[in-house]
């Protein structure tokens, strides 16, 4: 990754926690962003999405794409909005490639990967990176983008202000 990205780090508590920042970013997504979140199994990946889902207005129920590789959630006139992905089983970014999947970053919509380390090379370079470490209640989330997000991840550090959890910068 040649750009230099800010980063900052917070503490989120709870299931909620981790799906209202979800929610927050879900608020402020644009067409064409694509969102990447690593981490563990049970580390809240999947709870994010549904709280992404739910910001950006869109009211289908949101599962892991696990076995499917991708999920796509339509908006209510039936448009696909957000498509999530899952490369948890892919071996590669050969197979990512293989399979068509790079297209959807063309679609218009919102792509959310997760286990996206899996396929690194073949991923957009303009990204918001989230890493999700823990499971349980508390997580540590790492969340890097950026200059050009600045703007919109600021309102997203507000409204989770208000909802209990801070962030830190942690600098480029």
């Amino acid at each position: 990754m040649g750009k230099k990205m800010k980063t900052w780090r917070g503490k989120s508590i709870s299931v909620e926690m981790t799906e209202a920042l979800g929610e927050a970013m879900g608020s402020v997504a644009v067409p064409g962003d694509v969102l990447t979140l690593d981490g563990d199994l049970g580390a809240g990946k999947t709870a994010f999405t549904r709280g992404f889902a739910r910001g950006m207005g869109l009211r289908s129920r949101v599962t892991s794409p696990t076995f499917t590789i991708v999920n796509e959630y339509n908006d209510k006139d039936g448009v696909p909005r957000l498509f999530h992905f899952d490369t948890y089983r892919l071996g590669n970014s050969d197979d990512f490639y293989d399979a068509g999947l790079d297209e959807y970053f063309e679609r218009g919509g919102v792509c959310v990967i997760e286990w996206s380390k899996v396929i690194e090379d073949a991923l957009p370079e303009k990204r918001i990176r989230m890493e999700i470490e823990g499971n349980g209640d508390e997580r540590t989330i790492t969340v890097a983008f950026g200059e050009e997000d600045l703007s919109r991840m600021e309102n997203v550090k507000e409204k989770m202000k208000e909802g209990g959890m801070g962030f830190e910068d942690t600098g480029l």
